[in-house]
């Protein structure tokens, strides 16, 4: 990675530097899907980055929502960040285990709250022990810390304006799932959805952006993937994928390229797929 960006992607190396400025605070991220067989609970109380604190993106949600791990009211976000010991004047840090996957959605909803001095640990944490940087069980001490929010609603789409979007061609619709979901040939990994992808939107697969060992690719190399993709920079996005997780994964990216006209598309295929009234294309 070229440099370390505090509001956007940091490296292993930065972290360690930075491990024990007072004013930094570490978040595990970690999420898998079901098929993964991973508990990420149970691996953090095993073993995280010193001082991190877990964050269930299972439960900071908006439990009300019949979607997986929906936004959550401004309330219940700033309580849990609270009591996790975040509030104004603190650097930020997110990784998971995966190495670049859940950690950005964390990044995310940060953003959306108003708080930018946030970034992903580049490689995660299979790259912080594959260096041999320090680990532990413990519990972090915590104190609560107040947090000013200031949701910014541009960061963020409904599937009315999703829809409204595909009909009129104003935002580009990026998709970070697979090529094969996207165009209808693998089955979506929840019951009940249907297979393709959002009229007129264009297929980014997050994989494409990462290395092979978990951390991002450079802009030059993210600049060629989302232009060869079809993708014009110069023009608002709106980023889906199968539940609002790896399209943060694309947010990142495009931060990384200085496009900041991008949102997030919460509900996702989790949503669209849902209803029979929402038109769904297939194929390229």
């Amino acid at each position: 990675m070229p440099h370390s960006d505090p509001r956007t992607l940091v490296s292993t190396d930065w972290l360690a530097k930075h491990l024990k400025d007072p004013d930094l605070r570490i978040i595990d991220a970690s999420w898998y899907m079901p098929d993964m067989d991973r508990d990420a609970r149970a691996e953090y109380d095993a073993a995280h980055i010193p001082g991190a604190r877990y964050f269930d993106i299972d439960e900071i949600a908006d439990l009300r929502s019949d979607l997986p791990h929906m936004m959550p009211p401004v309330e219940k976000f700033m309580s849990r960040v609270r009591t996790m010991g975040i509030g104004d004047g603190h650097q930020i840090v997110v990784y998971d285990g995966m190495g670049l996957f859940s950690a950005a959605r964390v990044w995310w909803m940060f953003r959306l709250m108003g708080h930018k001095d946030i970034a992903v640990l580049d490689g995660g944490f299979p790259k912080w022990q594959a260096e041999g940087h320090p680990v532990e069980d413990l519990p972090p001490v915590v104190r609560d810390r107040h947090m000013t929010v200031a949701r910014q609603a541009h960061m963020v789409k409904d599937v009315t304006q999703v829809a409204a979007a595909s009909k009129l061609g104003d935002h580009q619709i990026i998709d970070a799932r697979s090529a094969e979901r996207f165009r209808g040939e693998a089955p979506e990994p929840r019951e009940g959805l249907r297979t393709g992808h959002i009229p007129n939107s264009k297929n980014v697969p997050f994989a494409t952006l990462l290395n092979d060992d978990g951390t991002m690719k450079s802009t030059d190399e993210l600049r060629t993937i989302f232009e060869s993709s079809r993708v014009d920079l110069r023009k608002p996005a709106i980023l889906t994928c199968g539940s609002g997780v790896t399209a943060a994964i694309l947010a990142l990216a495009l931060e990384r390229l200085g496009h900041d006209r991008h949102a997030v598309y919460d509900g996702s295929w989790a949503e669209w797929g849902m209803y029979n009234d929402l038109k769904v294309e297939t194929g390229e």
